[in-house]
């Protein structure tokens, strides 16, 4: 197959079987050998490249699935001034012994700096926990990204990285993110609370960690709050689409409810990987959603019409959508409707029904086949629940925006379809 992608600013050609990995692509014909083969099974991190902008394994990539996007390797990144600090941190820390694992370790290094700051060296170990290292004990990769995080946090630099930019030096001694600390591995979500007590976090970023609360890996007991359940009806198939009815109940009054689900713009946050180009114009929207199905990312653009009726509380959304590199088309819709009903707290609810319907072709019509679409439908449907409450209870909030992973959620309901089973078994 013949493919065009972008490789570190370059345009590149190739034809390639297409079974060929993206490491194999940039290791063996472009000779950009600074992305390491570890596992081959995704596992250790030392392939690690940015595809589109955002990190994955190049090892279990097809390169024909990277047609048209633009990748950046270790090479990419001498000019980057984030890397540049990363790099001169993981010097001055330790943080590198024989550097098998290094590229991967600095490109994910990067991602996390760039995503998030004033984390605690423990969420530091659990972000980084897709990279490994089989010599350092990870103490001196802690050690850099936290020093790098508190510069990015200061707005760039320290005064001792200043310093040591300008051949100043800058001593241990004024480190700020160096502190007792855990030199085990990261501790696990049932790890007893006197081992995650054990590694105290840095005096600059206790503040910060505090206020950052929805970064925590353990949130406090208040804030959990019971999910809306969604209640999935059976698949019907008719006019060549598939149909699901779904319904659930939100704790808040109709009106309010209205007004967040009557505007799109609203609902697609709530929507993980979606989003519109522009506000609706004239009842038309155009957009986009994207689907992971393993190293597989499908992006469906296209565009849908908008029919309101207020009077009744309903609206209707239907539109159609492809994705060019996988070859896959969608068209579907959602009828939904609100009623006013009793709450739990003796207040003014609202009940959700909806009917979604959709056609898929292409590679990703398998996730379409009715053995799997109501358990899918569900996970979807309670997702998009639980954003729209958060979004009523905290208008002010940001709504979760993830890929939509085809795969895990296929993992996730076969999980639940043998628990069923091996209950009925069982008996109980």
């Amino acid at each position: 197959m013949r493919i065009a992608l972008t490789v570190n600013g370059r345009p590149v050609e190739a034809d390639l079987p297409p079974r060929t990995s993206l490491a194999d692509l940039l290791r063996d014909h472009l000779l950009l050998t600074g992305t390491h083969l570890g596992c081959e099974h995704g596992i250790c991190g030392a392939c690690t490249v940015a595809i589109d902008g955002e990190i994955a394994r190049s090892c279990i990539t097809y390169a024909v699935a990277c047609d048209g996007a633009e990748v950046r390797t270790i090479e990419g990144f001498d000019d980057d001034p984030l890397m540049a600090r990363l790099r001169r941190a993981f010097t001055e820390a330790h943080a590198l012994q024989c550097g098998y694992c290094t590229p991967g370790m600095l490109i994910a290094a990067r991602d996390l700096v760039r995503r998030k700051s004033g984390l605690s060296r423990q969420a530091i170990r659990f972000e980084m926990s897709g990279n490994l290292c089989r010599c350092t004990g990870y103490a001196g990769i802690i050690d850099a990204i936290a020093r790098v995080m508190t510069e990015e946090a200061a707005g760039g630099q320290t005064p001792g990285a200043a310093g040591a930019d300008r051949g100043m030096g800058g001593g241990r001694g004024s480190d700020p993110v160096r502190s007792a600390r855990w030199l085990g591995p990261a501790p696990g979500p049932l790890a007893g609370d006197s081992m995650k007590r054990a590694e105290p976090a840095p005096q600059t970023l206790a503040s910060r960690d505090a206020a950052r609360a929805p970064q925590q890996l353990a949130p406090a007991p208040q804030s959990v709050r019971a999910p809306v359940r969604v209640t999935t009806g059976g698949i019907e198939e008719r006019g060549g689409a598939t149909h699901i009815s779904q319904s659930f109940v939100l704790d808040h009054a109709r009106e309010a409810v209205w007004a967040l689900m009557s505007d799109p713009e609203a609902v697609v946050v709530c929507m993980p990987g979606a989003r519109l180009d522009g506000p609706p114009q004239h009842g038309k929207v155009t957009g986009r959603i994207e689907v992971k199905l393993g190293p597989v990312v499908a992006r469906f653009a296209g565009e849908g019409t908008i029919t309101l009726f207020a009077a009744e509380y309903r609206q209707v959304i239907e539109g159609h959508g492809a994705d060019r590199r996988s070859g896959s088309r969608v068209s579907g819709g959602v009828d939904y409707r609100l009623s006013a009903c009793p709450g739990a707290s003796g207040g003014e609810a609202t009940r959700v029904d909806a009917v979604i319907s959709y056609a898929l072709t292409g590679l990703f019509a398998q996730i379409g086949r009715s053995g799997l679409a109501r358990d899918l439908a569900q996970r979807i449907g309670e997702a998009f629940a639980q954003n729209i409450d958060a979004r009523l209870r905290s208008p002010s909030g940001a709504a979760p925006q993830a890929r939509l992973s085809a795969l895990a959620l296929i993992m996730a309901a076969t999980r639940a379809r043998l628990r069923a089973i091996l209950a009925r078994i069982m008996g109980g």
